[in-house]
């Protein structure tokens, strides 16, 4: 079988040269005559493949000494919840920043432990261009201000880091983190789900401002608790092995290509290609999205009669072309455009829909 042109929005592509090192590793990892996932978590080995990947992960984005970084559990949406309990105390608010689904999530899962205050929303605009910075209603007493700098279903993307004073800014940046460089020191808290540019799902990657570690002042159990977790190491609890060896060989890959800044040219380079060609349609694809909120990751779009989806769903699968179904909540296509999918990638794709284009009519 050979290997698909793989858009999908999560879980999705992982670097082909990752997959391969993990194969040849599969039995027999760092000579222990096991798989990683047969090692104990407490052992030299796997302890020296932790501090290593995080090691990497400083490097490749700078993070500065007085931040902890920490590998957690439970997809980016547990911690919807968890967040506003390790941030906030009780009858504490919160400022949220709503521009499509997974902003909207967040907020609905933090209302049970912070008083949410919605202090600017994209939903009149059906989430398809960002609230003007100028609208937000921030309460300079919040506990933190919450956003989604790329919202993977609607494609729209924040491309400045907003300024919210000396509120921790705190940011789930599942889709978008390792995509281009970062000012790390902007942010309270940055956390993303590993399935898009990290790694495999049911990891949780989590950069925190150390004093933000002693803020949790309600009860809760120890699991729940951030600062527990950075005192151990993210071994509280037994880790997801598997996730982490390959976070860390993904940190190694994105170093040998030369590092963020390669990563975020080449990100630009695949997102203008694949733009260029649905603006370029003279109206047979469109993009709902306003341009200046264009997401680089995920480029939803239309063709100019919805009776040809199916068809095009189907020609493209059989092209090699995998997962370019829309999200349910909005239809159309979608292909998201992460690390590892390649610039030729995109080049077969709007091949393919220029064809199609001249086929169908």
């Amino acid at each position: 079988m050979s290997r698909v042109w793989n858009f999908s929005a999560g879980p999705a592509a992982l670097p082909q040269a990752v997959l391969e090192r993990a194969q040849r590793e599969m039995l027999d990892w760092n000579g222990s005559g096991a798989s990683v996932m047969e090692q104990s978590h407490r052992g030299k080995r796997f302890i020296e493949m932790a501090a290593q990947a995080e090691a990497d992960l400083r490097a490749l984005l700078a993070i500065p000494a007085d931040y902890a970084v920490l590998f957690l559990q439970g997809g980016a949406t547990q911690h919807f919840a968890q967040i506003p309990m390790n941030l906030a105390g009780a009858g504490d608010s919160a400022d949220y920043i709503v521009s499509g689904h997974w902003s909207a999530k967040a907020v609905s899962e933090a209302a049970t432990y912070v008083r949410v205050n919605v202090a600017a929303s994209g939903e009149a605009d059906h989430y398809l261009k960002l609230p003007a910075r100028e609208s937000w209603q921030l309460d300079p007493q919040a506990a933190y201000v919450h956003y989604t700098p790329n919202e993977t279903i609607h494609g729209v993307e924040f491309h400045n880091i907003p300024d919210v004073d000396a509120v921790p800014l705190v940011a789930d940046m599942s889709s978008n983190i390792l995509s281009e460089p970062l000012d790390v020191s902007r942010f309270g808290l940055i956390y993303a789900g590993a399935q898009k540019n990290i790694g495999p799902s049911g990891l949780v990657l989590m950069i925190i401002r150390r004093d933000l570690l002693q803020r949790a002042g309600r009860p809760m159990a120890k699991i729940f608790r951030y600062a527990e977790h950075a005192a151990n190491d993210s071994m509280l609890n037994t880790p997801n092995t598997w996730g982490w060896y390959l976070a860390g060989l993904t940190f190694q890959w994105l170093q040998e290509q030369g590092g963020i800044a390669v990563i975020g040219e080449r990100n630009r380079a695949k997102a203008e290609l694949l733009y260029q060609a649905i603006d370029g349609s003279g109206g047979y694809y469109r993009s709902p999205v306003e341009p200046s909120a264009r997401s680089r990751m995920n480029v939803p779009f239309t063709l100019h009669d919805a009776a040809l989806d199916t068809a095009f769903l189907k020609e493209s699968e059989a092209a090699g072309l995998l997962a370019l179904k829309g999200h349910k909540a909005v239809g159309g296509m979608r292909a998201s455009l992460y690390n590892a999918v390649s610039l030729e990638a995109v080049k077969v794709l709007t091949a393919f829909m220029q064809d199609f284009a001249q086929r169908h009519g």
